[in-house]
């Protein structure tokens, strides 16, 4: 029977009736000798072969490096002993479990949905396929603002027509969801071999709900948490919602707010942000958001704290889910990676995590490119890719479940951004030659988004060095299917030997090359 069938494949094949496609690799293009991009374009795109791994006593590794390698695949054998190697000394221990992993992925904001669709429709699923099949990095998180962001090209709210419209009769989408990201999502659907999750947050809110009454620039909501201005507010989640679904679109989580606290004193004066404290934050949940959320169709979707720099933890968390009544709304902790650098994961996430061990913490929002005095594009950069690696890999050793990059597509000049604040992509887009450029950052993020799905969880992986000793970034899972997984960066300018140890299978002996990121993944049993 089994041959009867793989004849009928191979005629199937003959006819033309079934699709196979070998690993495509990229096209590459220098912009320096140590910066290169893949270019794709309606005919052609590197794609990743689908996951296969070989019996236990292989392993198999993908590579990424600053010399040009973008997932390559290769397999090695495990060995039966320990030997006299030199380099660092590993131990996978699975037996040690820490948090499990929601996944991975980007956002469709507007400006996203706008340079994807100034391409041509062949070159649109060559980059939604890059992102979410199988054949490409797997993305199974979504972020999705709701209204407008400062990606957009204009500032709006889904409740701009009328005036003090407390029961929301004027509510409508906005044809940025209907004509752009709405289309563009049923197509990532129809593409992604994984359940999909979304994320939503607003930037702002209808300007008759706002101090300055406007929907742009820097303000709060009018009056108390309790009062009909925070009610109707609570009710628009509601309503977006219920819009949505109307198009067979569910979300998994949402934020009462991005970033309620750093937008009001960084960003531009025109930006849209509602400023929260954790105080307001807390009382409107408690208040309006928790009960109506509680009371609607839509109970099941999970309510984030936060959505801002994780220097504001684990104070915000104290303030909000330390209050029982507050708590009970609420699931998990919205963080984005600005200001990372100047506050230690170990005191922000880990104590959080220790206080709060039932509330997920999730990392919303990254990007590169966000400074003022940041070169916004830097095409190629390898810098920035591993600025992402190193970044994720440290928060997931922080008990972290997830990580969301920012846009998933912008131009050439980081855009479109109606504030002035672009910044840089995986992904950029150029229209005038119908084509799209994967960064190294795209392939950084790859590194855990294809081969951690959702439901790994992590586990112990512990070395024989300690601090700066270790060269090496690591973090290591074990897979729902109890496939081993190992994520190894060298962002040192040396190649690293080292070892590692699973007591079921043998040890894995390699060396980590200068500039690069490993992924290993081998069977268990």
């Amino acid at each position: 029977m089994q041959t009867r069938n793989a004849l009928g494949a191979l005629f199937l094949v003959f006819l033309g009736m079934v699709e196979v496609r070998a690993r495509q690799p990229c096209s590459p293009k220098y912009l320096r000798a140590t910066a290169m991009v893949c270019v794709c374009n309606a005919t052609y795109c590197d794609t990743v072969d689908p996951v296969s791994l070989p019996d236990v006593g292989s392993f198999v590794k993908y590579t990424t490096s600053r010399d040009g390698q973008r997932l390559e695949r290769s397999e090695g054998q495990t060995a039966a002993k320990s030997g006299a190697s030199g380099g660092i000394f590993y131990t996978y221990d699975p037996s040690v479990r820490h948090q499990y992993v929601k996944g991975f992925g980007g956002s469709l904001t507007d400006s996203a949905a706008i340079n994807i669709l100034h391409l041509s429709y062949a070159a649109q699923n060559q980059l939604l396929r890059s992102y979410f099949s199988e054949e490409g990095i797997e993305y199974n998180l979504l972020r999705w603002p709701i209204g407008c962001s400062d990606f957009s090209t204009r500032p709006y709210t889904y409740d701009d027509r009328c005036v003090n419209d407390f029961e929301l009769k004027c509510f409508e989408l906005a044809p940025e969801d209907t004509k752009l990201r709405i289309p563009l999502l049923h197509r990532i659907m129809a593409l992604t071999g994984r359940p999909l999750s979304l994320v939503s947050s607003p930037w702002t809110s209808p300007a008759w709900l706002r101090v300055n009454n406007r929907v742009y620039g820097k303000s709060r909501i009018k009056g108390e948490p309790g009062d009909r201005y925070h009610k109707a507010w609570a009710r628009y989640f509601i309503r977006f919602f219920e819009e949505y679904a109307k198009y067979n679109i569910t979300f998994w989580a949402f934020s009462s707010q991005n970033e309620p606290v750093t937008a009001l004193f960084i960003s531009r004066e025109d930006f849209p942000c509602n400023y929260f404290s954790p105080q307001d934050q807390r009382d409107f949940i408690i208040q309006d958001l928790g009960p109506t959320l509680a009371a609607s169709r839509h109970a099941d979707v999970r309510l984030m704290i936060l959505d801002d720099g994780r220097c504001h933890l684990p104070n915000w968390a104290d303030q909000v889910i330390g209050n029982s009544t507050a708590a009970a709304f609420v699931s998990g902790i919205g963080i984005h990676w600005y200001f990372d650098s100047v506050t230690p994961a170990g005191l922000t996430l880990d104590v959080t995590h220790h206080l709060y061990p039932d509330f997920f913490l999730l990392y919303t929002e990254a990007c590169n490119g966000y400074l003022d005095w940041d070169m916004k594009v830097i095409l190629g950069s390898w810098e920035r890719g591993t600025y992402y690696s190193s970044n994720i890999l440290t928060n997931l050793n922080h008990f972290v479940t997830g990580w969301i990059d920012w846009n998933l597509a912008l131009d050439m000049e980081g855009g479109p951004n109606w504030v002035d604040n672009p910044v840089d992509s995986p992904i950029i887009v150029n229209p005038l030659k119908d084509e799209f450029y994967k960064q190294p950052m795209f392939y950084h993020l790859g590194h855990f988004s294809k081969f951690i799905p959702e439901g790994s969880v992590r586990v112990a992986l512990t070395s024989n060095c300690f601090f700066e000793m270790c060269k090496l970034k690591t973090s290591a899972f074990l897979r729902p299917d109890g496939v081993a997984v190992a994520v190894v960066l060298n962002d040192w300018f040396v190649d690293i030997s080292f070892t590692i140890s699973d007591n079921r299978v043998g040890y894995i002996k390699d060396c980590a090359r200068a500039h690069s990121i490993q992924t290993y993944l081998w069977r268990r049993s």
